[in-house]
């Protein structure tokens, strides 16, 4: 394929802009070559500057749950913008979306809008120590929560030691306040938890974990947090921006029974659009100000456009049989890229909850983020430079998810597998 519009886009940008990005796994550094610059996109596809076009498996990394620019939300966001972007005041949008959330999720009794998920999760592990009164929190290392200071964080040197800095700019001082675990260990959490007892305010995870790939909980481990949380008086906070109304209409909660008291989402809710969300328990959710003394504002929070389109989004999900479409399409896809591996010279591993998926480069299963670095980066690679030619758009890293919507047709899931094939069968051992 001719990348030259993209080459030439990319050097502009990189005078401007850090990188060349807005967001670094954009840069495509991982997976060895310059970034196609997307120009317009329809359904199932996107098109870059040269007017290639691609069968699209990132879906602006997950909410393009029914394909791009599906003429209703289309018409939504358009209606909408006619009568004003932005008011910074209160709008009938807000309280529709957000009674469309607690109808999906029952044990968000009330929702507070944000602009993104970043601001979810900082907002509700701000929340849960002003509820509770500690300052510590836990989370597990391969979940990716947003770029708050708390969250660049990675385990110490010992298994009940504290976290030290991911980045550059992150405080040790700060760093030490965040517990990392390994995903899956339940026996791990609960040492650290009794080795910080009473000191702990929130324990924090992705229920499907999707920045280390696709890595499901393993039977028993989400029931165990629950108890765990349950008996420590511990806020236990899902975060459900990836795979809210992904996996099931109420999300990995439905799917697996566990529910959070506290719940971050966004991306689908967005339709697309800059979106976050955070809810739970009437009881910890009025420590919010105006009602409680836990502070949290945004100036474009609830913003009208994004509202609209999250509503148009959400009425189309609720439709009978649209999980059922995800469901057969990925599995379809499962199976014919379960085949189309065993062209490849060494094992891979394929990991899928509904229509979130990822081929691992290594032996399986993956349960952990050190399971997950087990993976042939380099093979990746050269099996993700192949598809982009051959018009396949997947995550241009080893540890990102890939979606399914449900404008894929049985015509580009097949020439996504007979494209798998090829590039499989070209790796070398």
């Amino acid at each position: 394929m001719n990348h030259t519009q993209s080459s030439n886009l990319f050097n502009a940008a990189k005078k401007r802009i850090p990188g060349g990005v807005n967001s670094p796994v954009r840069a495509f550094k991982s997976v060895g070559c310059d970034p196609v610059f997307i120009s317009r996109a329809a359904g199932p596809y996107i098109y870059d500057a040269d007017d290639n076009r691609y069968i699209d498996y990132v879906g602006s990394w997950g909410p393009m749950i029914l394909g791009h620019c599906h003429p209703k939300v289309v018409e939504a966001i358009q209606k909408t913008a006619a009568s004003g972007a932005s008011f910074g005041a209160p709008t009938p949008l807000e309280t529709e979306l957000a009674e469309m959330v607690c109808e999906a999720y029952p044990n968000i009794e009330m929702v507070r809008m944000v602009s993104s998920g970043t601001e979810a999760t900082m907002s509700a592990i701000r929340l849960a120590r002003g509820y509770t009164g500690r300052d510590k929190i836990l989370k597990f290392d391969g979940c990716y929560h947003g770029h708050a200071d708390s969250l660049l964080v990675k385990a110490g040197s010992g298994a009940a030691t504290f976290g030290v800095p991911t980045s550059p700019g992150v405080p040790a001082d700060l760093a030490k306040y965040t517990l990392t675990a390994t995903y899956n260990d339940l026996d791990e959490t609960k040492s650290m938890i009794a080795a910080n007892k009473g000191e702990v305010a929130c324990i924090i995870l992705e229920p499907i974990a999707g920045n280390m790939g696709c890595v499901p909980p393993r039977p028993g481990f989400l029931e165990g947090l629950r108890a765990l949380c349950d008996s420590e008086g511990i806020v236990l906070i899902i975060d459900e921006v990836m795979t809210g109304f992904r996996v099931a209409y109420g999300g990995a909660q439905e799917r697996f029974g566990v529910r959070g008291d506290l719940v971050c989402l966004g991306k689908i809710i967005g339709g697309g659009l800059p979106v976050g969300a955070f809810g739970g328990k009437k009881e910890i959710m009025e420590n919010l100000s105006p009602d409680g003394g836990v502070y949290q504002a945004g100036t474009l929070s609830g913003n009208p456009l994004a509202m609209s389109a999250g509503i148009a989004t959400l009425s189309l999900l609720k439709e009978p049989g649209f999980y059922d479409q995800i469901e057969e399409k990925s599995a379809y896809l499962e199976k014919g890229l379960l085949e189309a591996a065993k062209e490849a010279p060494f094992a891979t591993c394929w990991q899928r909850v509904g229509g979130m998926f990822c081929t691992y480069f290594t032996e399986g299963p993956v349960h952990s983020f050190a399971d997950a670095a087990k993976s042939d980066t380099a093979s990746f690679g050269t099996f993700f430079r192949s598809m982009l030619d051959a018009g396949i758009n997947l995550a241009p890293s080893q540890f990102e998810a890939g979606f399914m919507s449900v404008a894929h047709s049985q015509d580009d899931l097949d020439q996504t597998i007979e494209a798998a094939t090829a590039a499989f069968r070209a790796l070398e051992a």
